[in-house]
This record gives C-alpha cells, sequence and structure tokens, in this order.
C-alpha cells in the first residue's frame, strides 16, 4: 500500500549518512537478511523461511499480550490502525521506533508495545551482525458488546 512506501521513504535523511560509517551502519530489511534475527522460541527451527515465520507470529502473539486500549482513545471513539517500523540492533534489542497513526493515544501505545519486546538474537549479514529494519501495523479496533 502507498502508506508502507510512504514509511519506507521516510526513514534516511541525506544529513544521517555519514560515509565513512556506511560499513557499519548497514540496515538490512527483514524480508531480504540472510539470516534473520531469531526471537525466543524459535532457536529449534532449521529453515530461515522457518524462523522468518516465527518471528512473525511471536510479534504478533506479543502485541495481542501487552495491548491496552487507551481508556481515552475508547472514550472518544478513536480507532484505526498504526504502521510501526523499528530497528533490531546488533545487540538484539529495539531502536529506531517510528510509528504513524490516526491519532497520537494510539501511536503512544503501540509505541510502548513494540519498546517493551524481548531481546533477540540480532540478524546477520555475510557473517556479522547487522541492524535490521521491521515494520508492522497494529490495528485498533472498537468491539461493541
Amino acid at each position: 500500500s502507498s502508506q508502507e512506501t510512504y514509511i519506507e521513504d521516510a526513514v534516511v535523511k541525506i544529513e544521517d549518512v555519514d560515509v565513512e560509517e556506511v560499513e557499519e551502519e548497514v540496515v538490512v530489511p527483514f524480508a531480504v537478511i540472510e539470516y534473520v534475527p531469531v526471537f525466543p522460541g524459535c532457536e529449534n527451527l532449521q529453515t530461515q523461511a522457518e524462523r522468518k515465520e516465527c518471528f512473525n507470529q511471536k510479534v504478533q502473539e506479543h502485541i495481542k499480550e501487552n495491548f491496552n486500549y487507551p481508556p481515552s482513545a475508547l472514550e472518544m471513539g478513536i480507532t484505526g490502525r498504526v504502521y510501526v517500523q523499528f530497528v533490531i540492533d546488533t545487540q538484539g534489542r529495539v531502536s529506531g521506533i517510528q510509528k504513524r497513526g490516526p491519532d497520537k493515544l494510539l501511536e503512544d501505545e503501540a509505541g510502548r508495545i513494540i519498546s517493551i519486546l524481548p531481546k533477540v538474537t540480532p540478524g546477520q549479514q555475510r557473517g556479522k551482525p547487522v541492524m535490521v529494519k521491521y515494520s508492522i501495523p497494529i490495528n485498533f479496533i472498537m468491539h461493541n458488546d
């Protein structure tokens, strides 16, 4: 969707690129990383495809388990999708969270959920740990029970 492209485009501002550091500061998209980051609990899977699938599944579970609909957003009937993008650094920690959604309340909650993701085994490219970029939409939907 055009929103995803928008997120991709927003990442690099020219002044952020320090030519000297290029070797160190490579950020590889999750979809194309050689060895994907390994989420706790996915270690026993052999193939990259399985590990990727497991990673996605664990992130989804983490979101469901830690999701709190902001009460004031509920009161005001604010719903929608927050696009979150973050980087898994070379230590396997979440960093550089960017979020874009219909409302700050939802963006803040999405950011909070992602910021408490557990430490993972970092992704690798050409035999060394690299930063890996990951994007996920989080849907805030109200169910009128």
